[in-house]
């Protein structure tokens, strides 16, 4: 034992108690029109439909993915009220390998709007948009190691 935590051979000690360790991170957001959304995530954006989850013959739910990043878009029932503000105070940021200006463009020609043209800004390549419902997004370059 080393400092309190147990190390076997070639490994470094962890802190004490051991500090949370997610492995992925996915959004669950919960849309106005379920429809719209996904032709927004498929068509405009380019994400894949993984699974569509129905009951009683009405669309609930579809999970998409784009690489690694996976996002479930569920329709609101409306308890709280289906004009609520929603995304309000964060943004998700999705990084890319891909060249930013032409994931930008492509957008574009699908009929997507920028909230900003790609820029480059904290050491890396970015541009801004937001869904039909208003959750925001970045999606940006790698950022550069070192």
């Amino acid at each position: 034992m080393k400092n309190g935590a147990d190390v076997g051979a070639g490994q470094t000690p962890r802190a004490k108690p051991e500090s949370f360790r997610g492995r992925e991170l996915s959004a669950s957001l919960t849309v106005k029109d379920i429809r719209n959304s996904l032709a927004w995530y498929r068509d405009v954006v380019g994400f894949t439909v993984r699974k569509e989850f129905e009951r009683d013959g009405v669309l609930r739910a579809v999970s998409l993915k784009a690489g690694a990043v996976a996002i479930l878009i569920t329709q609101d029932d409306g308890a709280k009220g289906l004009d609520r503000v929603k995304g309000d105070g964060f943004s998700l940021r999705i990084t890319t390998a891909q060249n930013i200006d032409e994931v930008a463009d492509r957008i574009k020609q699908r009929g997507g709007v920028l909230d900003s043209e790609p820029a480059d800004a904290l050491g890396m390549r970015l541009f801004r948009l937001h869904d039909p419902d208003g959750f925001r997004f970045v999606i940006s370059s790698e950022p550069p190691i070192g």
